[in-house]
């Protein structure tokens, strides 16, 4: 059986939680290697700092088996919080769900789009922002949630929210003294 795996260039976690990082590597013959060998992986310098410090043996192993492989393999360069990949791509400091959390800002022709990490696991937490879900420093999270939503609200900017359920991209917009997600309908159902 002849199978390949597709080539990332730049694979790029929001933050280092097994949820995010286990594909990195894939297990073969009895050794976890890199799943993408031809990719640079950033991965966020404060966040990968904070975590390999971190004294908690299960955050050890996933570190053993799911980034240990690729930077003894030389594939990681590790990057600021703002780092900007392309004139396209950018990363947005989101911290508060871990010390290093990053969602990623995407601008082409005129359009924009987020993608959120988990900043919010719910859209109901545009509108809550202290409700916390799993966050490591709840109040950093919740200045975060608070901030960049209302950044975004009444943009055109598409949010993508990585744990919401489907349909999970929309916009952030005002309604009063609150914020609210409003699903965007795709394109082609818009008549675009």
């Amino acid at each position: 059986m002849i199978h390949s795996t597709p080539v990332f260039r730049f694979p790029e976690p929001a933050h280092l939680h097994v949820d995010h990082v286990g594909w990195n590597t894939m297990l073969e013959n009895g050794r976890w290697v890199p799943t993408f060998p031809k990719a640079r992986y950033l991965i966020g310098r404060s966040e990968y700092e904070f975590m390999t410090a971190l004294d908690d043996a299960e955050q050890q192993t996933m570190l053993g088996d799911s980034i240990r492989p690729i930077v003894e393999a030389g594939l990681v360069e590790l990057v600021e919080m703002n780092h900007v990949l392309s004139p396209e791509i950018g990363l947005v400091p989101s911290v508060g769900h871990t010390p290093g959390h990053v969602s990623v800002m995407i601008e082409s022709e005129g359009q924009r789009a987020v993608i959120t990490g988990n900043i919010a696991h719910h859209p109901c937490q545009i509108a809550l922002s202290d409700l916390v879900l799993g966050d490591h420093d709840p109040e950093a999270a919740q200045l975060t949630r608070s901030r960049l939503f209302a950044e975004w609200a009444d943009q055109p900017i598409l949010v993508i929210g990585t744990r919401f359920a489907a349909p999970t991209a929309g916009d952030v917009v005002r309604d009063s003294a609150t914020l609210r997600f409003e699903v965007r309908a795709p394109s082609w159902r818009r008549g675009e």
